[in-house]
């Protein structure tokens, strides 16, 4: 069952997402939803169909009705829209987990002896599943400093399937020049994929730089309030998957022209995977979706304030924020995010590792556990935990030091964050 163009089977998406929505979309999701300014949750396994025929010809390509959860969903697909929308692309699939995204979208481009780039500055599980998966099925990430564009484009050859970038690396927050990255991309004829988790089409949409593809953890500042694990991908529609690094595409290009790759993840790995998302999760996803910019605008606000406050500490010996004059990404950041701001993260040293800790078991509103993006401000000391079983030399290749904290900033009162940093400052030094 293909995915059908952009199928909007109940008008199309409302909220804060959707701009200049005509009258007349919007009547039509109100009779959908029978009055609803919520949507709908169709908490269902599989769907009805009134006669053999309708059913073989859903199965045959010939609507776009559901048929099985694990194929596509109602709820799902309104997340889908809205969030294509949202980062100007053409269409969605909605997965699992952001590690679903990134894993799928990846394998459908990928056969075995093949390869691809990707910047060294990743998130902890894309870089194991790069760097150890992967290589189990003769597949080579070559890795690069994702600031380095000369050594990028040194890194691709006729192996060579496509480029992978984080919009903000997790956790050395150094900021690759996307536009720049893409236009080498595209003139090898590979496309950019682009994780822009950290910085939310609020802060940047990487379409607009010339990105390919765009994939998110849900998880994060899009849901925002850490009650939900889910991903996407997005695609642009504008990448021509009929050039010569792309042989396996052609049934695909058949079935939907430039959103071939859509498809080929849809067909070959989302629904075989089992990576559905939970319409339950779907819903959640979008009350959180509704308020993005308002919490963005706090976050990056609480996160310059809070930034400029560690540097102030005598307790903390270092500080790395994008949004400071003398941080390597600054001037591209400012470009890339049109000066709105910086992001919501910041990793900063203390002495040794046990002061990290002392700081952390002393933190009384700021949240210990292991997430980023929630409304909630959430620490964690990456070395001792998501990198706890890397070799040292791997951890130093990663920016991930003994003496790290990483930060992840919410919206309370800035007041009360200063005070809960100070008191935990005091009982660590």
């Amino acid at each position: 069952m293909p995915r059908g163009g952009v199928a909007q089977p109940y008008g199309q998406p409302i909220g804060s997402p959707l701009k200049g929505a005509s009258s007349k979309a919007r009547r039509r999701r109100a009779e959908s939803w029978e009055g609803a300014t919520l949507p709908p949750i169709f908490q269902t396994a599989s769907h009805f169909h009134p006669t053999a025929e309708s059913l073989s010809q859903t199965f045959a390509g010939q609507t776009t009705d559901h048929i099985y959860l694990r194929l596509s969903n109602p709820t799902n697909r309104i997340l889908e829209n809205k969030l294509a929308l949202l980062e100007g692309g053409r269409e969605a699939i909605a997965m699992s987990s952001g590690m679903a995204a990134v894993a799928n979208t990846c394998l459908a481009l990928l056969r075995a002896g093949d390869e691809f780039v990707t910047g060294n500055s990743l998130f902890m599980s894309t870089y194991v599943l790069f760097t150890k998966v992967f290589s189990k099925y003769n597949l080579t990430a070559r890795m690069v400093e994702p600031t380095d564009v000369k050594a990028l484009a040194e890194a691709i050859n006729e192996k060579t399937r496509f480029v992978f970038m984080e919009t903000i690396g997790n956790p050395k927050l150094d900021i690759p020049d996307l536009r720049q990255i893409a236009q080498i991309a595209h003139q090898e004829g590979i496309p950019l994929i682009v994780d822009n988790t950290l910085a939310t089409p609020y802060l940047c949409r990487p379409f607009d730089l010339g990105t390919d593809v765009v994939l998110h953890s849900t998880t994060k500042y899009l849901s925002g309030h850490g009650a939900v694990v889910g991903g996407i991908v997005i695609d642009r529609g504008g990448f021509d998957w009929s050039q010569g690094r792309f042989p396996d595409f052609k049934p695909f290009i058949d079935r939907k022209g430039p959103l071939a790759l859509l498809d080929k993840i849809w067909r070959e790995h989302h629904i075989n995977f089992g990576t559905t998302q939970s319409p339950f999760h779907a819903y959640l996803t979008m009350l959180g979706l509704d308020t993005l910019a308002l919490r963005m605008e706090r976050i990056m606000k609480n996160a310059s304030l809070l930034a400029g406050y560690l540097r102030g500490r005598s307790e903390v010996a270092w500080v790395n924020y994008p949004g400071f004059k003398e941080h390597p990404s600054q001037t591209t950041a400012a470009r890339q995010f049109q000066d709105k701001g910086f992001g919501g993260m910041i990793t900063f040293g203390l002495k040794d590792q046990a002061a990290c800790f002392k700081f952390i078991s002393g933190l009384r509103l700021i949240y210990h556990l292991a997430n980023l993006g929630d409304c909630k401000t959430l620490v964690i000391h990456p070395a001792s935990s998501q990198y706890v079983s890397f070799d040292e030399g791997t951890r130093q290749d990663l920016g991930i030091r003994s003496d790290m904290i990483r930060l992840s900033v919410g919206i309370e009162d800035v007041e009360d964050l200063y005070e809960d940093l100070e008191q935990a400052l005091k009982a660590g030094d």
